[in-house]
């Protein structure tokens, strides 16, 4: 079979027969529906947005980053950080609708919790309610720490005074003994990379999953993205979920 007279890009063409014929489709296809690019949606352990094509295993929010014409614009909208499911109940939310709460996306559990998120009350309600309890007894609280306080505590412990898209450089880092860092833990190493705590290894981070295995310092002080809240739910008994390359590695 021959086609003719196709106008790709301002351009007739003729003549294309046989296997050309599907590299032209092909073409045509991207010509007519080009690849959307991603949005700035991507949540690193450090609390920055990026644009790239992994999504991870959660989502969350942080109030609405978005201007009126859907563009990112502000690196967080409330004090209210949470990590909630990519599915639940069948609801459905726009990726960047104005004057809303914007969805952002985390490779996993550690990856949140280090940005200075936590679990979602509502989608996540087992997990919050685990959460929530292992922070009660780190603290060694009489009633569960409520909700507003969890925020509070995580606010003052995720950034000094700063502002700006990229909030990299105002992160606290707590600093920690290597020996007492439990498992779920995000730490940064001298090579400035983020890496988790998993056993005797640590992981670097990418949105991809967790590459690079390396034996697990066991002296020294580290300096620790994870909030003090969510370091107290990790050595209490929070157990995170984990991006499946955490276990391969």
């Amino acid at each position: 079979m021959t086609v003719n007279g196709v106008t790709v890009n301002g351009v007739t063409v003729n003549g294309v027969t046989g296997r050309d014929e599907l590299i032209l489709d092909a073409h045509l296809a991207n010509v007519t529906n080009p690849p959307r690019e991603p949005r700035r949606n991507r949540v690193d352990p450090w609390s920055d947005l990026h644009a790239h094509e992994a999504r991870g295993l959660f989502t969350g929010n942080r109030g609405c980053v978005v201007d009126d014409h859907e563009q990112v614009v502000r690196h967080h909208g409330s004090q209210l950080w949470i990590i909630c499911q990519t599915e639940f109940k069948g609801w459905r939310w726009p990726l960047a609708r104005p004057r809303r709460w914007t969805p952002l996306f985390f490779l996993d559990d550690a990856v949140a919790l280090a940005a200075g998120h936590r679990p979602c009350a509502t989608c996540r309600r087992e997990s919050y309610r685990q959460y929530q309890q292992a922070v009660t007894n780190g603290l060694n609280a009489t009633d569960r720490v409520p909700a507003h306080a969890l925020n509070v505590r995580l606010h003052s412990e995720r950034h000094r005074p700063g502002r700006g898209m990229i909030r990299r450089h105002d992160r606290i880092l707590t600093p920690m003994s290597y020996a007492a860092l439990p498992n779920g833990v995000v730490c940064v190493d001298n090579d400035d990379n983020a890496r988790l705590v998993i056993d005797e290894a640590w992981l670097r981070f990418s949105f991809d999953g967790w590459t690079d295995p390396q034996p697990r310092p066991l002296t020294g002080i580290a300096h620790v993205l994870t909030p003090p809240t969510s370091i107290t739910a990790l050595a209490n008994g929070y157990v995170p979920v984990l991006h499946p390359s955490a276990h391969q590695s």
